[in-house]
């Protein structure tokens, strides 16, 4: 994802990516430097730090931006409730972007899909990607799930209940990702990210579906984040709100 979005980012006229961090250093450097740690770096000539790379990373990248004001990005989904404790706190000294996905696309389904929540009886979710995704469910997935039984909360509806009685192998019917809908994780070499949201009713279904073929559909919403960050502290989660 760092090669993607120095790639994409770069190609702007008005962006100019100044560095590459990374453990070791990236095959193509796209004209940035290469440094092995924020560390490395003067913060006077960094305006943003995008962070694609682990939860642990993220709170490296949230404490040293929080400490030199510089706005932060976040990518990185699978983090813990000290892994966002830390970024949260970093919020409090510089403006922070935190999303799931930053794919545009892939935002305003989860939008299409709080409308169309609450006239159908059922929702599962399937997620699928590529095999070397470290999480599952997907983060994506789970925020969606959230929106979705929050959305059916609004509409007066019950939290669902399985109506399987029987599992003849446990786990068959996916994760349950809060207020009864069922998340099912695919991983498969040469998937990048996917997405299904099935809607059930009797007599009719409504599935709203979701593909990343590339990774290069996540640097639009990274640009969009930076174009319209606040210079103000704060965290902002999402990018829903700059899609207008």
């Amino acid at each position: 994802m760092g090669q993607v979005m120095a790639l994409g980012l770069g190609l702007q006229d008005d962006f100019f990516v100044a560095a590459l961090v990374d453990t070791s250093e990236p095959h193509t450097l796209f004209g940035a430097r290469y440094a092995s740690s924020l560390a490395e770096l003067e913060p006077a000539d960094i305006d943003v730090v995008v962070d694609f790379s682990t939860p642990l990373g993220v709170t490296v990248s949230a404490s040293w931006c929080a400490a030199h004001a510089v706005a932060l990005v976040i990518g990185a989904t699978g983090l813990d409730d000290e892994q966002r404790s830390a970024v949260e706190h970093a919020s409090r000294s510089t403006s922070v972007v935190m999303a799931s996905n930053f794919s545009l696309g892939a935002v305003l389904s989860e939008r299409f899909a709080v409308v169309a929540a609450r006239y159908f009886e059922r929702a599962e979710i399937i997620e699928l990607h590529h095999d070397h995704k470290a999480d599952a469910p997907s983060g994506t997935s789970l925020s969606l799930a959230h929106a979705i039984g929050e959305a059916r909360a609004r509409a007066g509806r019950a939290p669902l209940v399985d109506p399987t009685t029987r599992h003849s192998v446990p786990g068959a019917r996916g994760a349950d990702a809060g207020d009864g809908i069922m998340v099912h994780s695919v991983r498969l070499p040469g998937l990048v990210a996917h997405q299904e949201i099935l809607f059930g009713s009797p007599g009719e279904g409504l599935t709203i579906r979701h593909d990343s073929y590339d990774r290069q559909s996540f640097v639009r919403g990274v640009e969009l984040a930076i174009r319209s960050m606040s210079s103000l502290p704060g965290l902002v989660l999402g990018i829903d709100r700059f899609i207008q």
